[in-house]
Order: C-alpha cells, then structure tokens, then sequence
C-alpha cells in the first residue's frame, strides 16, 4: 500500500498540480465566482417564488411581480461569466482589465441573433426584430460565452502587446489616455467576430449559438453530469484532497460550466411548472454538487465522521479534535477535521475517505432518478447551509432533506469500522 502511495505521489499529483495552475481554469473558475452573488439572489427568488407551501394562483402572482429578480441574475449569467472572463485574462496578462472584459463581452453579443420568435396579435409565431433571448444570455449561451470570452481575450491581449495602441499626451487624464490605448485593440478584435457572424448567417444561414449547442455543448453535459462523470468527479476531489491539494477547487473548475448550466436549465423550467422540471430537469447540477456531497459536512462528507469522534471513539485526542471540528463542519468547513484526524496521508482512512463519499452520491443520483425525491430547482444554496435546511431549500421539498438523512447515515456506517480500528489500535 505505501509503495503504491508512492507511485501515486510522483506520478499523479505533478499532474494535478499542474492542472490546478493552469491559467484558463483558474480564469474560468474566477469568472463563476463574480457571478455567485447575483446567482444567489436569483436564487433566493426562486426558492421564495416555489414554496411548497404556496397556492398556484400565489405562485404565478409572485412570478409576476418578483420575476425579474431571477431574469436579470441567473437569466442572463453568461453575460457576467463572459465580462469576468475577459477581465481576469486580460489582468493576468497585465493588459487593462475593464476594456478587456466589455470586449470580451460585445463579441459574445455580435454572435447572439437579436431576433427571437414571438406571439402576434393573431396568434401566430412572427419573427421579432431587436430582441434577445434569455436563453442565449443564460444556459444555451453558456459554451459559446466561455469560448468566445477567451478567444476575444487573447486577440485583444495579442493586439495589445505587439503595440497596437494610441498613445496620448502625459497631460491627458488617465481613463482617456487608457480608452484611446485600448480603441485598436478592441476595433480589431470586434471586427474578427463581426467577420465570423457575417459567414454564419449569409454562409451557413444559421448562427454559432444554435452550431455550439448542438453540436458541443449538449453532448458534453450530457457526458459530464451523467452518474459515471459524477463519480469521476468525486474519486478525483477525495483523492487530491488525500494527498493536501484541495481537490474541490481543481476539479470544480473542470466541471463547473456543466453543473452551473444544468442548474440554470433546471431554474427556467421551475419557472415553467413542476410537471416541466420533472420531465425535462437535470439530476446534476450545480445546487446537486453543493447541497447532496458538500453539504453533508464539506468535503469527503465527514460530519457525521466528526459525531463519531465526538461521541464513540475513546481516545481523548480523537475527541479533542472532534470537539473543534464540530461546529465548522455543521457549516461544512472541515479543513480541521481533515488535517486534525489526519485524513491528509492517513493510509488507514484511505479506503473509506474514498468510498463513502461515492456511495453517497450514487444513493443521492439514484433517489433522484427514481422520483422519489423532487429534483433540484435550480436555486443555488450556499455549500455552507447547515445540512437538511439545505436539502429542503434545494428541491423546495422535505424529501431533500430526507434524502440527506439517508446519506448521513449511509455515510456513518462505512466509517464506523474503520474509525473504531484506529481507536482500539491507538489505544492499545
């Protein structure tokens, strides 16, 4: 086991580090996180909209009048993920963020149709000029705003860097003398997406926002948020967190577009009714991610593994530590627990560190799937939310919180064995 652990050591985390350095991850993961707030408040909309507790005609009143909340955050969540895209690549090349993001920005816009189908007077479906659909700031748009975010980042940067900028008089204040910098630059980079729209629509008579969807974006959600992936996904943070890299970190930037994409699938259809989001909705998602594998006590789950501690295992330093883990791990910060126990190169823990939380997450995918627990409405809670509240508030059901119950328990079980053989053995 330890020269297997070695081989590990040398050959696998060098790779992981590496990924976890990488600057289009590290980008994209900090484009997710300038969105989180607004996200949230849209969420907040829609757990409020959708109480189960709510008439019908309640609902729809509410939707009324505090829709806007949800439309004008989550709705439209590409546009702030390209905007911070372009802004934090643009920075990390020390170019000027601000211009960087608003073109990143427009050139996801020059590829967005401004006509959308509408319901005329008479019943019928016309087209309409000058508006944009939700759909396309939102989830369908989601790939293509990352992919033409970093593609209008780089040109500008390029551009940018080989001197391609006007340069004003000392005498000029510097926010103009900065806009007049950034003017060739951004015609240039504009021009190119303006060129690729143009060949689009009078080439392929369609545009890349239907192309994407189609023939990127829905397959690869499809594959990375099916039960297998998801698997993958939670072997790969255990086992990285196993060895002290944090491996929700590295692995979310990997995963995170696919996740927040099926949660904002998942809010516009709560929209819809709940007959909609039963037959169309997403198991995974990003609310599924925070609330059934994070939100049972942080990574690895280990809430339950702290009560252990607290209250079975008989060595005192086990029950010290456990003592100062506990009220974190109830807001699911378990970093304490991680590096008190340690599960951190503990060879001893390495199996159920690994299994549980597996075992966790095929129980959550298949009540799921099974019906018998609603599936997530697309609001985002918090990964801190103690455990159960967030269950209910995920699936606007008290079935969620069933559900967490269940792994709570499932999760103990798997541990219990192992923790009680370091207890004897320590004491021994």
């Amino acid at each position: 086991m330890n020269k297997f652990m070695e081989v590990l050591s040398e050959k696998v985390l060098p790779v992981a580090t590496k990924i976890g350095a990488n600057k289009y991850l590290i980008t994209l993961r900090d484009a997710f996180m300038v969105s989180f707030p607004l996200t949230m408040f849209g969420s907040l909309i829609v757990v409020f909209n959708n109480l189960p507790f709510w008439p019908d005609t309640l609902k729809n009143n509410f939707a009324n009048l505090f829709g806007n909340g949800q439309s004008a955050t989550m709705s439209i969540m590409t546009v702030f993920v390209t905007l911070a895209i372009g802004y934090y690549w643009a920075k990390t090349e020390e170019v000027e963020g601000i211009f960087g993001g608003v073109v990143a920005l427009a050139s996801f816009l020059i590829l967005t149709p401004f006509t959308v189908l509408v319901t005329g007077a008479n019943g019928k479906s016309i087209e309409g000029t000058g508006l944009l659909s939700l759909d396309s700031l939102g989830a369908k748009g989601m790939f293509l705003g990352i992919l033409s975010a970093f593609l209008a980042a780089k040109i500008f940067v390029w551009l940018t860097k080989k001197g391609y900028v006007i340069k004003m008089p000392d005498g000029v204040p510097p926010a103009v003398s900065k806009s007049f910098a950034s003017l060739i630059p951004a015609l240039g980079t504009l021009f190119v997406f303006l060129i690729i729209n143009a060949i689009m629509v009078g080439v392929f008579t369609t545009n890349l926002h239907d192309v994407i969807y189609n023939l990127i974006q829905k397959p690869l959600t499809g594959l990375g948020t099916g039960l297998p992936a998801t698997i993958i996904a939670i072997f790969l943070v255990q086992f990285l967190w196993f060895f002290g890299l944090h491996g929700q970190v590295i692995v979310n930037s990997v995963f995170e577009p696919f996740w927040q994409t099926n949660m904002l699938d998942n809010a516009s259809l709560t929209q819809q009714g709940t007959n909609a989001l039963a037959e169309h909705g997403h198991i995974v998602t990003k609310s599924f991610m925070d609330t059934f594998t994070v939100g049972l006590g942080g990574s690895g789950s280990t809430l339950v593994v702290v009560l252990l501690m607290a209250f079975v295992m008989k060595r005192k330093q086990y029950k010290e530590v456990a003592r100062l883990a506990l009220a974190p791990g109830l807001f699911n910060v378990n970093e304490p627990v991680i590096f008190g126990l340690p599960m951190v190169m503990n060879v001893s823990l390495f199996i159920p560190w690994l299994l549980a939380p597996i075992v966790s997450v095929v129980i959550a995918y298949l009540g799921f799937a099974s019906g018998l627990v609603p599936l997530t409405t697309g609001a985002q809670v918090p990964w801190t939310m103690p455990i159960f509240i967030s269950g209910f508030l995920a699936t606007n059901s008290v079935m969620g919180a069933v559900l967490q119950l269940v792994q709570f328990l499932i999760i103990g079980l798997i541990w219990f064995p192992f923790l009680k053989a370091i207890d004897n053995q320590e004491i021994a």
